[in-house]
């Protein structure tokens, strides 16, 4: 399928306008230098609200939904240091509409770093409901089950899964996809990878929706950040499908999924030494900041397919940048130690 028509479907879908303009895509120079091989940016930390990152694109059709449906709460869940219930709480705000966030403690820490400052002192700012609950394992029947809860009240609840990941939601990043190709062919470059953090596979999985279609020959890399490779492909794959099934498309039959599972330990949340290392090369050599969760890993784990050569040829690499920041200040510890 042409991207023009992919495009095509992408606008019979309600999306707010909250990303007018495309986020960079920038040279890094002095770790290029660093590395022996030329890597690229693209600046999804830049996204306008709430000090930036991924969870925008998707929440601009999620709350569009929303919004179509009149819903008054929007209903959601992540980690203590959730980037996506950050962002979607200043959303809502913007909105306004409210907002109630279930809150898993994953590395269950009592340091108060983590359990005020960062994201979750912004989700106060934004006057987020905020319901402590022990695990989301299960987070589909308890956002069901808090949703419910509301609609008892009189309220209209609007459920955003963790992450924002589902089908609609994971058309911010197809969306994503066909913009960067554009960006790409500016450039005149040809890429060997990119490279992003694989999470609740939103992202990626929309983001390798578009390329399948705009980019069939540049493989996207996902860096699992809270499972194996085995229990994420699944994930992936399945939203893959759904996607484009929503969009009436045709998976390309050769479309890979290629997952790299060896830097997400011990677990989700917690840093390990390279992610730690990745974090501070990045703030060191060009005033980049990663996070310790999400794109320090993924970062990690492009640092060491380089020095593996595990990404062919010598063509550039590319990084999405998918923001997190703020969690930062909740990692104080770790980023001091040593």
């Amino acid at each position: 399928m042409k991207t023009t028509n992919l495009s095509a479907r992408l606008d019979t879908f309600a999306r707010l306008n909250l990303i007018e303009t495309a986020t960079p895509l920038q040279r890094l120079s002095r770790l290029s230098a660093r590395l022996g091989r030329d890597i690229y940016v693209k600046r999804d930390d830049f996204t306008s609200l709430a000090m930036g990152g991924n969870k925008l694109r998707k929440l601009e059709f999620l709350a569009a939904d929303a919004i179509r449906r009149k819903a008054d709460v929007l209903v959601t869940a992540g980690a203590i240091q959730s980037n996506h219930v950050r962002q979607t709480a200043a959303l809502a705000a913007q909105l306004g509409l409210d907002c109630v966030a279930l809150l898993e403690n994953p590395i269950g820490t009592d340091r108060d770093d983590y359990l005020r400052s960062g994201n979750r002192l912004l989700l106060d700012l934004f006057r987020v409901r905020v319901i402590d609950v022990d695990g989301l394992d299960d987070a589909d029947r308890l956002l069901e089950a808090t949703a419910q809860r509301l609609r008892d009240e009189g309220r209209r609840p609007y459920v955003i899964p963790i992450g924002g990941s589902n089908a609609l939601g994971a058309l911010g990043y197809v969306r994503a996809g066909l913009e960067l190709e554009q960006q790409i062919t500016a450039t005149g470059l040809t890429f060997s990878s990119v490279v992003l953090a694989s999470g609740s596979a939103g992202t990626h999985a929309g983001l390798a929706v578009a390329l399948a279609h705009a980019l069939p020959a540049t493989p996207v890399v996902g860096v699992t950040v809270s499972r194996t490779d085995a229990a994420q492909r699944p994930k992936v794959q399945n939203l893959i499908e759904r996607t484009s099934e929503l969009l009436d498309v045709e998976t390309p039959p050769d479309t890979r999924i290629n997952l790299w599972d060896e830097y997400f330990a011990p677990r989700y949340g917690e840093p390990n030494d390279a992610c730690i290392d990745a974090v501070r090369l990045l703030a060191e050599t060009e005033g980049l900041l990663l996070d310790p969760v999400y794109t320090g890993k993924a970062m990690a784990g492009l640092i060491d397919g380089i020095a593996r050569g595990r990404f062919d040829g010598s063509d550039p690499v590319l990084f999405l940048h998918t923001g997190g920041a703020p969690a930062l200040f909740a990692y104080r510890d770790a980023l001091r130690a040593g």
